[in-house]
Order: structure tokens, then C-alpha cells, then sequence
């Protein structure tokens, strides 16, 4: 078990670093936007659950591989940022139908597409994988044992402070798209707005940090 004063520790360091507005929030401001509240809490769900596997690899040892090669790293950099792209594009395409279908109505998918789409955009962000594998070991006592249960538990705090934090995102999102949902026009410039952050975050996903 991670000793108390670890776990508190890396809980108060996780909560600086989710709350501070970074890609995730973007994502999800983004999605919240062009969604609307259930599509936007759905891809924070998503995008969270994307966590997990990251998580168990960076438990058993996998992660650490991935995170100093270079050629892994950067394939799932390219990937991540260009699924974004994909994703705003989508949204500005049809941002004519979701005006029409009102404010409180997300754009014509089903829940597990918008929860699968989240889902990629987590498992394919490098960042995560390079600030466990940074991160997770400095919050481990290695007297206690389980290095990997340790692990594992610190990721699962970040995971229910990253479901929080960014649903909370989520539903401000969601409540301007409401308000401007009055006008048609609005709520179509919303979620083209939507989209374009999304465009913009694959960007600056693909052409920062290029070194790890």
C-alpha cells in the first residue's frame, strides 16, 4: 500500500497539474462546445478511461520503454494529434446539424462512439505516458513492496481527480453552449469553434515537445 502522506502528497500534486487549464481541459472545452453536456461528459469519460492502460504499462515496467524511444513516442504523437484533427473536422462539417437539432442535443453519434472517441485521444497522448513514468516513482516507497499496486493506486487518484476536474470543465462548456444555443446561427459558430480548438490542440500536440 503507498504509505498515507505519499498518497496525499502526489493527490495535492496531480490536483495543481489537472486543474491548471493544459490539453485535456482544451479537449473537453472543446468537445463540450461542439457536443454539448452528455457528448462533452462523455469524451471526459473516455479520455480518462484512456488513462488505464497507460497506467498498467507504466506499472509492469512497459511504459518506461515506450517513453525512451523515440520512434514509439513519437508514432503515438503523430497518431493522438491527427485523431484531434479528425475530430474538429468532424465537428465543424456538421455543425449545420447539430444548430438544428438545438443546444441541449449532441451531434447524431451514439454514446460508445463519443466514449470511444475520448478513449483514443487518451491511450494515444505520449505526454501521459512520459509524466507517469516521470511522476509515479517519486511517490513510491519502495520499503512498503508492490511497486507495481503502489503504481497502480497513485494512477487511479489521478484518474478520479481527472474525471472530476474535467466533467467540471465539461459542464461550464456545456452550460454557454446552452445559453448561446438561443440562436441557431450562434450555437452553429459555437461548435465550428469547437472544432477549431480541437484542430488547434492536434497542432500543438504535433509541434511542441518534440524531445522526451
Amino acid at each position: 500500500m503507498v504509505p498515507a502522506e505519499n498518497l496525499i502528497a502526489f493527490a495535492a500534486a496531480a490536483l495543481v497539474l489537472i486543474v491548471i487549464p493544459g490539453p485535456s481541459v482544451l479537449f473537453t472545452i472543446g468537445r463540450a462546445l461542439a457536443l454539448g453536456r452528455r457528448g462533452g461528459l462523455l469524451s471526459v469519460l473516455g479520455n480518462a478511461l484512456g488513462l488505464l492502460p497507460i497506467i498498467g504499462l507504466v506499472a509492469i515496467g512497459v511504459g518506461g520503454l515506450v517513453a525512451r524511444s523515440v520512434v514509439l513516442f513519437t508514432i503515438l504523437k503523430i497518431v493522438g494529434a491527427a485523431y484531434l484533427v479528425y475530430l474538429g473536422v468532424q465537428a465543424i462539417r456538421h455543425r449545420r446539424s447539430s444548430a438544428a437539432a438545438g443546444a441541449a442535443v449532441a451531434l447524431p453519434r451514439s454514446a460508445w462512439r463519443q466514449l470511444g472517441e475520448g478513449f483514443v485521444v487518451g491511450v494515444t497522448n505520449p505526454k501521459t505516458i512520459a509524466f507517469f513514468v516521470a511522476v509515479l516513482p517519486q511517490f513510491v516507497d519502495l520499503d512498503a513492496g508492490a511497486v507495481p499496486l503502489q503504481m497502480v493506486t497513485l494512477g487511479l487518484v489521478f484518474f478520479a481527480i481527472a474525471v472530476l476536474s474535467d466533467g467540471a470543465w465539461a459542464l461550464v462548456a456545456a452550460s454557454a453552449r446552452t445559453w448561446f444555443g438561443r440562436s441557431p446561427r450562434r450555437i452553429e459558430t459555437l461548435t465550428a469553434t469547437g472544432g477549431g480548438m480541437m484542430i488547434g490542440l492536434g497542432g500543438i500536440l504535433l509541434f511542441t515537445g518534440a524531445s522526451h
